[in-house]
């Protein structure tokens, strides 16, 4: 059972930031021959030599179990719950296990918002393995990429590249949580300080004072709040008061001098210098283009 699409993009789509090259489903069989020999010329491989594509591949696979191999001379056992990256210009190969076959979901794609997020380390060629699980949201998109490309309406491509980000953005989110569940207690902890601070958002709380909350000495605290949210406590907790002040800017007529006061910043001046920093705009011309 295969579901293969092979797709043209042009010199508009690659100005969106990232273009789709291929998408597809394939179902092998126990037993059955890997690559089918349906595909074209530049995707199909013999899976003893391997190949190096000129995109990324998205790999996602729901049942089964296999190899991948890379040109560190690493293997990865693949298994099913599994999703795995290709980088462009790497050699690699991958094959189910020929005693249990495999289903498999895979995108392909190329653009600089990937190389970005690849420069910056959200992802790795190092660690192409991403331990998902069965998560339907993701066969779903797989599915609307495969209809999409099916269909290829004027403008698909913005489309399948909106399906890619979702699928990495599910891809990241899924497994950074996965890598901290072992971390016993520590991301309950967390949100628990996250909930805490917006329970007292009008409130004047002391990062240490958090911490003694959660059960946590203050350095402990930070260093993991930081790794979890990208903020310190501290900055989270500015961030979140300048989000409640835009609403009282926007949704009432309370002055300025008094919502500075209200969220006890340490006077009217550093507020508005506060929130000109944040948002681009002092809080007046926020009201004002507000209504």
């Amino acid at each position: 059972m295969q579901s293969v699409k092979y797709i043209i993009e042009n010199e508009r789509d690659y100005l969106w930031g990232l273009v789709v090259c291929t998408v597809g489903y394939q179902r092998i069989l126990p037993g059955e021959a890997y690559p089918p020999q349906h595909h074209n010329q530049e995707h199909l491989f013999n899976v003893q030599r391997g190949r190096v594509l000129q995109e990324y591949q998205l790999l996602y696979i729901t049942k089964g179990s296999g190899v991948l191999k890379n040109d560190q001379g690493q293997e990865f056992k693949v298994s099913a719950g599994n999703m795995f990256l290709i980088f462009p210009g790497k050699w690699h190969t991958y094959y189910p296990d020929p005693t249990t076959g495999w289903d498999e979901y895979w995108i392909g794609f190329k653009g600089v918002n990937i190389d970005a997020r690849v420069q910056a380390g959200f992802f790795s060629a190092e660690n192409p393995i991403y331990k998902i699980g069965k998560v339907n949201a993701i066969v779903d998109l797989y599915k609307q990429a495969i209809e999409v490309a099916t269909r290829q309406d004027a403008f698909f491509q913005q489309l399948l590249a909106g399906i890619v980000n979702h699928l990495l953005g599910h891809l990241f989110m899924i497994n950074q949580n996965y890598s901290i569940s072992g971390e016993g207690e520590m991301p309950e902890a967390i949100r628990k300080a996250r909930s805490y601070m917006q329970e007292h958002i009008e409130g004047n709380l002391d990062m240490p004072q958090v911490a003694e909350y959660v059960n946590l000495s203050y350095t402990t605290f930070r260093r993991f709040f930081k790794k979890y949210i990208g903020l310190s406590p501290a900055q989270y907790y500015i961030s979140i008061k300048i989000l409640r002040s835009k609403e009282l800017l926007s949704g009432t007529d309370i002055n300025v001098k008094e919502i500075s006061y209200r969220l006890h910043f340490k006077n009217p001046e550093y507020f508005s210098a506060l929130f000109k920093r944040v948002v681009g705009m002092n809080p007046l011309d926020y009201r004002n283009q507000s209504f």
